[in-house]
């Protein structure tokens, strides 16, 4: 896809879509989309969907240093995410990315404001080529139309669990049309909303593609929608999982280094890619997971905590060396080192383009799936003795090194089956609404904030402040999470 995008934006010209522009969508009166005269073509619709990764993929920090109007799309994600949880903190306390693992997130700070925006982006970008569907020729429709829907419910979905109740924008808006854009509605609502989208990708898509939408990763994020909407349908996320699984298409890397450095491999179901060395295709994330070695402009970020280490000894088995390294006492990510990194050697080397990195970045792998299918076979339980369930759990820990015969429960726990999500997927953005969704944050959070002594710490600081400036220009009609 890298390809086919940078040929689409040289051939059509395509700054209105371009990631690097000075004044990307958002979800603002002065900003609505008005767009009648650029869909010509059916090459014009597939540059706007090209368009809308784009927007996920965001600007790299490095390129586009000043944080006012530029999309970092998903290269922030771990602050909202990994940061909130046991798993990791910055190094330092300085500055707002600081804010995430202290949980002192307030409604200015710029990487929620800037994250919120990104996926209004996506939304936008979604709902424009939706209008203009008709454009395209006949025959790819429903495909476009699959793409656009399962990129809208990617980032609602994301929007929903860090935010609650948000604006549900399902059509092109104009600048006077505040309501839509300023009024918050139920979370019911969008989840349906959600359901609605990915259903439809899922009959329009194949799977054709690992780095664009398709039919296994609008299933796979349906099933996890399903496990996390506020009445769960675990017989539905179990046959989504199942319909994956016995679709033969995707398998478990045998070698877990080769999950993240051979990119668009088996595993990956949905990737946002990257591309080193290109200042406008490039992430910056991969260099601010270093610290002892600072390749980064942080002091280091993602940085573990221990109690995450004491889990990679006793349940990590052969992804541990894999997942971090450590250089003196810094324990740092290693899962998405920047390509050509070689740290073996002393001082280590981060290749040519550690802030210019083009590791992909994963939202939706196999082992994922499995595990989810194990959690819909739980059923919102403690334990299960269901041996499809227990199947899909040791598919991952045999890969991990772990023995299918002496390693096997005979009764899979919600507790391992979290732990167990949580050293498989470190790193991946994922430990956060797992806590949520198997109902254990308050306590797991709780206690971590606790040992920590991070006091500020309450069940209110799950879902974080919608961005001051969304309430200031709505006139205050948008409305504030309790507790900011």
């Amino acid at each position: 896809m890298k390809n086919l995008k940078l040929l689409i934006l040289v051939v059509f010209g395509v700054t209105f879509f371009a990631c690097d522009t000075d004044e990307f969508l958002s979800p603002l009166p002065d900003t609505a989309v008005v767009a009648d005269a650029f869909f010509k073509s059916d090459a014009d619709v597939l540059a706007g969907i090209i368009g809308i990764y784009d927007a996920a993929q965001g600007v790299n920090e490095n390129t586009t240093t000043s944080i006012t109007n530029s999309n970092r799309g998903v290269q922030f994600e771990y602050l909202l995410t990994e940061h909130r949880t046991d798993n990791t903190r910055g190094a330092t306390t300085e500055g707002s990315k600081a804010d995430f693992h202290r949980y002192l997130v307030d409604p200015n700070n710029v990487q929620s404001e800037d994250y919120y925006q990104s996926m209004y982006d996506i939304i936008f970008r979604a709902n424009n080529i939706l209008q203009f569907i008709d454009v395209a020729d006949e025959s790819n429709q429903a495909s476009y139309s699959a793409e656009a829907k399962f990129m809208r419910a990617y980032a609602y979905f994301n929007l929903v669990r860090l935010y609650g109740g948000v604006p549900l924008v399902t059509t092109v808006v104009g600048p006077e049309d505040n309501e839509p854009l300023f009024t918050r509605v139920a979370t019911t609502e969008i989840y349906a909303q959600i359901g609605v989208d990915l259903l439809e990708a899922i009959s329009g898509l194949d799977n054709t593609h690992r780095s664009r939408a398709s039919q296994a990763a609008a299933q796979g994020l349906l099933a996890k929608v399903y496990l996390t909407q506020d009445s769960p349908n675990y017989t539905g996320a179990a046959q989504l999982c199942e319909a994956i699984i016995n679709g033969g298409q995707f398998a478990l890397q045998a070698d877990f280094n080769d999950v993240f450095y051979n990119e668009l491999n088996s595993e990956i179901l949905f990737a946002i890619q990257y591309q080193a060395g290109n200042t406008l295709e490039s992430q910056s994330f991969s260099s601010e997971f270093t610290s002892a070695f600072r390749q980064g402009r942080e002091d280091g970020l993602n940085i573990l905590n221990t109690n995450l280490i004491d889990d990679f000894t006793t349940y990590g088995g052969n992804r541990s060396g894999v997942s971090y390294v450590t250089f003196g006492t810094s324990n740092e990510v290693a899962k998405f080192l920047p390509v050509g990194s070689d740290i073996t050697t002393s001082p280590p080397s981060y290749g040519p383009n550690a802030r210019d990195a083009g590791n992909d970045w994963i939202v939706l792998r196999y082992a994922d799936v499995l595990l989810m299918h194990a959690e819909a076979i739980l059923a919102g339980g403690t334990e299960t003795t269901n041996a499809a369930a227990i199947n899909s759990y040791m598919a991952v820990r045999e890969r991990a090194g772990f023995d299918a015969v002496a390693d096997r429960p005979a009764i899979l726990t919600k507790d391992a089956l979290l732990i167990e999500r949580r050293v498989e997927l470190a790193f991946e953005n994922h430990r956060l609404f797992d806590l949520v969704r198997l109902d254990v944050a308050d306590a797991v959070l709780g206690a971590h904030a606790l040992e920590m002594g991070y006091g500020s710490y309450d069940s209110r600081k799950l879902l974080l402040p919608i961005p001051a400036r969304e309430i200031n220009l709505s006139k205050g009609l948008l409305t504030q999470n309790p507790g900011y």
